[in-house]
């Protein structure tokens, strides 16, 4: 076992997960905001472009958006970031992670904005603030809090979903799982439980925070 464990530096590996967990979430919060004041802007064109990109985003494989972006834009169109290979395909995966659980992120924000009273739309195009600022103060602030939850369970797929990027040679835990099995069959139920322990480990303490941050921040209705 410990020979399994210095070779295949699951401890590496682990932390490649995390970055990609953390990069991508950042990502998909952004573009998934983003996404969402398009969604209840009151301009046609932009709520059309991000309802297309909610549909086909969530509706394509993640496996599919990955591979298009390292060997469409990556490989095929030279669209490189640095010159190291690892790198690389860190940013497309961190970009094809962000992208796809952003349209997730999306819908689960304009589910917070759907939990608002019509009347505080009104009542704040009444007292003669714009969009911009009825969205800033008065919409987001409470569609955030009531999103919290649905938005947790997006960061736990989130993270989850990393394992893909093991499909482009990303060094993380599922490559490191696939690359141990391989020499160490004997160890196979024990790589299972090990590479188990390491998603629990980043996963359960998020589930935790954020049903604790859901019911902290509440809106009392």
């Amino acid at each position: 076992m410990a020979e399994m464990l210095e070779r295949a530096d699951f401890l590496a590996a682990f932390w490649m997960t995390l970055r990609l967990a953390v990069l991508g979430t950042v990502g998909a919060l952004l573009l998934g905001m983003v996404v969402a004041i398009m969604r209840v802007s009151p301009f046609t064109s932009l709520q059309f472009f991000a309802r297309t990109y909610v549909t086909l985003i969530r509706n394509s494989p993640l496996t599919l958006i990955l591979f298009f972006c390292v060997f469409g834009l990556q490989n095929s169109l030279g669209m490189r970031v640095g010159d190291d290979l690892s790198t690389q395909n860190l940013f497309w995966g961190v970009v094809a992670i962000s992208v796809y659980h952003a349209s997730f992120i999306a819908e689960a924000l304009r589910s917070g904005v759907n939990t608002i009273p019509l009347g505080q739309a009104e009542a704040a195009r009444a007292i003669g603030l714009p969009f911009g600022a009825s969205l800033r103060h008065v919409i987001m602030p409470q569609a955030v809090r009531g999103a919290v939850a649905p938005v947790g369970n997006v960061i736990i797929a989130l993270t989850k979903n990393t394992t893909v990027a093991a499909t482009v040679g990303i060094a993380e835990l599922a490559s490191r799982m696939k690359t141990s099995i391989e020499f160490f069959p004997n160890l196979l139920y024990l790589i299972f439980v090990l590479v188990a322990v390491c998603f629990v480990v980043l996963t359960l303490p998020t589930g935790l925070f954020f049903t604790w941050l859901s019911r902290k921040v509440a809106v009392q209705r």
